[in-house]
């Protein structure tokens, strides 16, 4: 399961799954146990704003929190989310 950073943001690892890739670019916000049980799902647009498409357990201070992180890093995050997906930025609403 592959980590966009080593480090925790706002208290949760920022990852992305094999099953993931065949989607848009995205990530994963949980917990040690990097389980998507629990786990926020950011869609990641071109000019990394995020669609939140699922909250889990995360309250919306930290939500808000992640959201700025990948707005600063969302360009690194790609290059990570390139070296094993060919499916590109969020499209979407």
């Amino acid at each position: 399961m592959p980590k966009y950073f080593e480090f925790k943001v706002a208290g949760y690892y920022l990852y992305f799954t094999s099953h993931c890739v065949v989607e848009a670019m995205h990530a994963h916000a949980s917990d040690e146990r990097l389980t998507e049980s629990g786990s926020a799902k950011f869609f990641v647009k071109s000019d990394g704003d995020t669609v939140i498409r699922q909250k889990g357990s995360l309250n919306d201070r930290d939500l808000r929190r992640i959201q700025r992180f990948i707005k600063d890093h969302y360009e690194i995050m790609y290059a990570k989310w390139c070296l094993f997906s060919r499916e590109g930025y969020y499209e979407g609403d």
